[in-house]
């Protein structure tokens, strides 16, 4: 008989790249987690997972094959006991949440601490990094995304808009003039911020005025980071133009701190977006977070 909890830890091993990766997110010791694959194999009669260099593990065939039934399983019982809670009128479950750096300090951390307060039967867990896309499926429920969006099976819920702005400070303006058009930025110095795979050296615009105008540049980038605080700081101190979101820079505009540049064109829109998986979708947990996340963010925080 295969109980909930080795379910649950067939789950742990298809997404985890040793036992001493499963035995970290179980809160256990690695000797523990190779006595319980030692006892769980041998019960069901069959090898679950090869050594491979470095004390990294593979899932056999079969291994794979009972790993991907027991997420199904857990996903099913999941739904029930949602189900079941939402007829009581409770949010219940644990909640893995992902978002990027710097907008998930400033806004979905604090949207994560006060929906724990409206509801006390939840556990989250908010896991920040802006290399999402090499994040495995199966370690998340929510994936809080800012930007475009690649090809993808997973299902966008619109949150919040966000313009892309370029920027400069005062001091760098006076130095070098104001660029009018995107061909003026050769004759500018532009810092990038290397936060994903995407290719930020290339920047787009579309004219205000006439939606087909669109035109690009290359930047040849003299400073860079993958920080965007980093490179915002190095804009506010006249070192360069930056490219940076709305949500990030709305501040500094207002303050005088950074001024908007070619206002008459539009970069790239950086939306923010929850994505989530079609298995997961309807899971009631998920439903409130977004929820409660989406009336967090009207009106838009960075538009006020």
């Amino acid at each position: 008989m295969i109980s909930t909890a080795d379910l649950q830890f067939l789950a742990d091993l298809s997404h985890e790249p040793s036992l001493a990766a499963v035995a970290r997110s179980l809160n256990v010791s690695p000797p523990a987690v190779s006595q319980r694959l030692s006892l769980l194999e041998r019960r069901l009669g069959i090898r679950l997972v090869e050594r491979s260099g470095r004390g990294g593990i593979i899932l056999t065939t079969d291994g794979e094959r009972l790993a991907e039934r027991a997420k199904g399983v857990l996903t099913e019982l999941d739904a029930i006991e949602s189900e079941i809670a939402e007829a009581r009128g409770e949010v219940t479950g644990h909640l893995r949440i992902f978002a990027p750096l710097g907008f998930g300090h400033r806004h979905v951390a604090p949207a994560v601490a006060s929906f724990r307060q409206l509801h006390p039967q939840i556990t989250a867990e908010l896991t920040m990094s802006d290399q999402l896309g090499r994040i495995p499926q199966s370690a998340w429920d929510i994936i809080i995304h800012v930007g475009a969006l690649s090809e993808s099976s997973l299902i966008a819920i619109p949150i919040a808009p966000n313009e892309r702005l370029l920027c400069a400070a005062p001091s760098y303006l006076e130095q070098r003039g104001v660029p009018q058009t995107p061909a003026d930025l050769a004759d500018h110095t532009c810092l990038a911020i290397r936060e994903d795979d995407r290719d930020v050296t290339l920047w787009q615009f579309r004219h205000n005025n006439s939606g087909q105008r669109k035109s690009s540049f290359r930047i040849t980038p003299v400073l860079s980071s993958n920080d965007g605080e980093v490179v915002r700081d190095w804009a506010a101190q006249g070192l360069g133009i930056v490219q940076r979101s709305e949500w990030n820079v709305a501040d500094d505009i207002r303050s005088g701190r950074l001024v908007r540049l070619l206002a008459d064109y539009t970069l790239r829109p950086a939306n923010v977006v929850a994505l989530v998986s079609s298995r997961h979708a309807r899971a009631g947990r998920i439903e409130a977070f977004i929820s409660h996340f989406r009336s967090i963010m009207k009106p838009v925080p960075w538009r006020k």
